[in-house]
């Protein structure tokens, strides 16, 4: 194997690691920014902050967001600003240009999509077949990011083989 080649290998090995797994948030350093839009809803599901949520128009609640179950679920419009168990209100964001949210994030990968784990957030490279891709978050620093999924979510049908 010649350098050249080991060193595309190490590369791909290492675009691979970098993109495997979801943000990991710690509720206690998320804080909204100064014009973040918050709500309060009524919750579906166990809810943690950080997670993105859609809302169940049949139930008239919210609920973790899901890249890979359906359409429906894939439809984030929130960001969950507290922690509900399901049928307590839940506060939310819908639209954030200055979150913390207390994750580290990337700058050389600075747009986040809507996760195949139900609620989480992922590296855009992460979208695979069988998600419906729902960019949700840019990041400004590696710990600010401008939340807007109702602005960049696209109406595209899940990812093909």
């Amino acid at each position: 194997m010649t350098m050249k080649n080991l060193l595309a290998l190490l590369l791909v090995f290492a675009a691979c690691i970098a993109s495997a797994a979801d943000l990991s948030i710690t509720t206690t350093s998320f804080v909204p920014g100064a014009n973040a839009k918050k709500q309060i809803g009524t919750a579906g599901a166990a809810i943690t902050i950080g997670q993105l949520l859609y809302y169940d128009s049949t139930a008239g609640t919210w609920k973790l967001a899901d890249a890979n179950a359906s359409a429906t679920t894939a439809s984030v419009v929130a960001i969950a600003a507290s922690a509900a168990a399901s049928g307590q209100p839940v506060i939310y964001i819908t639209e954030d240009d200055d979150l913390t949210l207390g994750a580290t994030l990337s700058m050389s990968a600075p747009v986040y999509a809507l996760s195949g784990t139900a609620g989480g957030i992922a590296p855009t490279a992460d979208i695979t077949t069988g998600w419906y891709p729902c960019p949700v978050l840019v990041a400004k620093s590696t710990t600010k990011c401008i939340f807007k999924a109702a602005a960049l979510r696209g109406t595209a049908a899940a990812v093909a083989p």
